[in-house]
């Protein structure tokens, strides 16, 4: 430890974090239990060297916050904490001087991107009581050091705010989506390198990316090998965080000493120029300390049984996230954290929206039960800075809580029902299109009861997690050895069918019945009430070869290869035509339940038939539905009428004709969509005429949409 002599002065609690001034640095840290805490100040990321200043309880204290301003403290100063108190794991405290923590306000995190944290671990190494034993190794060197940042920004530019009614969701991992050569990026897997492919996704039509995990995380953590190749695994998706503030420093191109804030903004001022929403998967869940053998990173060693959900002998953690920890939500001092960490992002980093992974776990008490009327969900939605926030949530968790239409207000959630349900439907399962009727309608019997509308509704066919859409028609089952996990890991509940042979290597006839399988799923997506959201690469048929679960794979597994736009150029052709026709026709962008009754209109809203008009077979052997909506109510949501929209949904193994009623709103049927068809016939916007208006011959496993001429 060097020694240097600094100008101190008592600094002041709030805010919390770091922040520069024009002679100094401010420094303000919450922890209750702790006896001492030093700040260390480094003059590298990987040096053993550091100057500790020591905070005087008497002085640098107020209440629960330990705090100082140091002058001469500059933009780019690396720093981490050192804090004292009880090792007593069996009260819930873990305090241990010799290991660096982070702060959990820190913006930017050293850029070593191979951090070891098995000095952050017990002393007796692989012993069942590891954690019982009070480790005298210092991990300063090792440890991830935190960044002062300079937060300013030249941004010129203004929020979005695009309608809920009208959003678009695509879902992708910053660096798998640039990252394989076929990209052609100058800087790829990088926030620059995303940038780049604005105008792709621009042309595609989406109106917002959602970001997968790019708050700081160790993405070496993972002790498993691929048995085939020998491969040291990763913690590729990154619903690990180890620092919430802090846009992950790998996925910079321009530095990784601070420059990693200023690239995250450069490619929000970029998306938000070309009109498009950038949404972060935030984490909040759990933390990257894992269970009680895990490393001591940061609120381990703050408070740990303030920040952490843990059982009747504290020395173990509630696990209702399926990571090894349950962040305590729903402590009031929790609760500040994540709501200042939302209100930075938002603020500071002019993010649009936010999906909170496992989002169940915060309705969840201090002892892990579920909450009436949750104080931090409540306080996220009615939080006057996260106002005009979109926010999402993944409504189920890892302990069994499935909330689906459950979470209050102007929260939005992925609606797992809808996947499930429109897979088995397409899949030809018997008894399923009761339900899938519910889903193309934005899901009443989920969200009508509670007050609350089709926006409210994310649907998705595939998502990170899971099967993409291709290995959905190509796979029977999971094909995860890879992950070096014994095919163990991953969902076996996946309604998938592969037509007759399993992978890729089919007969041609196969391969058709597949692309047409992918054009059902897209238009069952793009056509129905709520807000959809797409998984990057669907769109060209991206693959990971049967995997269900590679968050693990680092690899082409993950990436998306760019060339395959070539081979399914399409299905690429289909996806963006089913898109803009979503846009051009408000009736499908509903902001109500549509009912079946007239109100205030000559015709109902819409119109549910069967082969024959207005005997929908609603019956346990059914795999077909028609739907008939009425153009006149878009007024409802657009102010002007649309045309009627026809849309026929066969799953059978059977070539059905439906008879066509006629339109309320307009002379007569031209054909948008007719999937069993063919690239181009397949979509012509402008419509084709029909052979005849009184019916429509529906092939097998085939979707046709009809639109009225006016």
């Amino acid at each position: 430890m060097k020694q240097h002599h600094f100008v101190t002065l008592p600094g002041a609690p709030l805010p919390l974090g770091v922040h520069l001034d024009r002679h100094g640095a401010r420094f303000a840290l919450f922890s209750r239990h702790a006896t001492a805490v030093s700040i260390l100040l480094f003059a590298s990321s990987e040096t053993e060297e550091y100057i500790e200043i020591k905070l005087d309880p008497t002085l640098n204290k107020t209440g629960d916050i330990w705090h100082i301003w140091i002058a001469g403290i500059r933009e780019g100063q690396l720093y981490g904490y050192k804090v004292d108190g009880p090792y007593q794991p069996q009260h819930g405290h873990r305090f241990n001087k010799n290991k660096l923590l982070l702060d959990p306000y820190a913006k930017a995190i050293s850029g070593n991107h191979v951090w070891d944290f098995s000095k952050a671990c017990g002393y007796i190494k692989g012993h069942p009581d590891e954690d019982l034993s009070f480790s005298t190794d210092k991990n300063y060197k090792e440890s991830p050091k935190c960044i002062v940042v300079d937060t300013e920004f030249d941004w010129y530019d203004r929020p979005i705010q695009t309608p809920m009614e009208d959003t678009i969701i695509y879902e992708l991992h910053v660096k798998g989506f640039t990252f394989h050569p076929s990209s052609h990026v100058t800087h790829r897997g990088t926030f620059k390198g995303l940038t780049e492919k604005i105008p792709y996704l621009k042309q595609l039509g989406i109106t917002a990316v959602e970001l997968m995990p790019i708050q700081e995380f160790d993405e070496f953590e993972n002790v498993n090998v691929n048995p085939f190749t020998g491969e040291h695994l990763k913690n590729y998706w990154g619903y690990s965080t180890i620092a919430f503030f802090a846009p992950k420093s790998s996925y910079s191109s321009s530095g990784t000493m601070g420059q990693q804030v200023n690239e995250f903004k450069e490619m929000i001022r970029d998306f938000h120029k070309a009109g498009i929403e950038v949404f972060l998967d935030v984490v909040f869940n759990h933390t990257a300390e894992g269970d009680h053998l895990g490393p001591t990173i940061s609120f381990k060693g703050l408070d740990n049984s303030i920040y952490y959900m843990l059982k009747e002998n504290k020395r173990y953690y509630q696990n209702f996230s399926g990571c090894g920890n349950t962040v305590n939500c729903n402590h009031p001092l929790v609760r500040d954290f994540i709501l200042d960490c939302l209100r930075y992002w938002v603020v500071d980093m002019h993010v649009d929206g936010f999906r909170f992974d496992l989002a169940s776990i915060l309705g969840r008490d201090q002892d892990g039960n579920i909450l009436q009327n949750p104080p931090l969900i409540e306080k996220i939605s009615e939080d006057p800075i996260l106002r005009n926030t979109k926010i999402i949530a993944e409504a189920w968790d890892a302990g069994g809580a499935y909330l689906i239409g459950h979470f209050p207000g102007r929260w939005a959630e992925w609606n797992g029902k809808f996947r499930d349900d429109v897979r088995r439907f397409w899949r030809g399962d018997n008894d399923t299109v009761v339900n899938f009727m519910q889903r193309i309608i934005g899901s009443p019997d989920i969200y009508q009861r509670t007050n609350r509308s089709p926006l409210h509704s994310i649907n998705f066919i595939t998502c990170h997690d899971g099967f993409t859409l291709l290995d959905l028609v190509s796979f029977n089952e999971k094909h995860n050895l890879a992950n070096g996990e014994n095919n163990q890991d991953g969902d076996n509940n996946n309604f998938s069918f592969n037509y007759g042979v399993e992978g890729h290597d089919a007969p041609s006839h196969i391969l058709q019945i597949r692309r047409q399988q992918i054009k059902n799923f897209f238009t069952t997506l793009l056509l129905s009430q709520g807000v959809p959201m797409i998984l990057a690469g669907d769109e060209m048929g991206r693959t990971q070869n049967g995997n269900n679960n590679a968050y693990c794979q680092d690899n082409e597994i993950s990436w998306i290869n760019w060339d395959r736009l070539q081979h399914f150029e399409d299905i690429w052709r289909f996806v963006q035509g089913v898109i803009q026709f979503r846009k051009m026709h408000p009736v499908l962008r509903q902001k109500r339940f549509l009912t079946g009754t007239a109100e205030g209109f000559a015709h109902p809203d819409c119109v549910w038939h069967g082969v024959n008009c207005h005997n929908p077979d609603l019956g346990y052997y059914s795999h077909s539905i028609a739907l008939h909506l009425n153009g006149a109510y878009a007024t409802l949501s657009s102010g002007s009428p649309d045309s009627d929209i026809y849309i026929i949904y066969n799953a059978s193994e059977f070539d059905l004709t439906f008879s066509l009623p006629e339109p309320f709103n307009g002379n007569f049927w031209v054909r948008v969509i007719d999937t069993s068809l063919q690239s181009p016939d397949d979509i012509t916007l402008q419509g084709t005429p029909l052979a005849s208006q009184h019916n429509y011959l529906c092939k097998k496993m085939s979707s046709v949409v009809l639109i009225s001429a006016i």
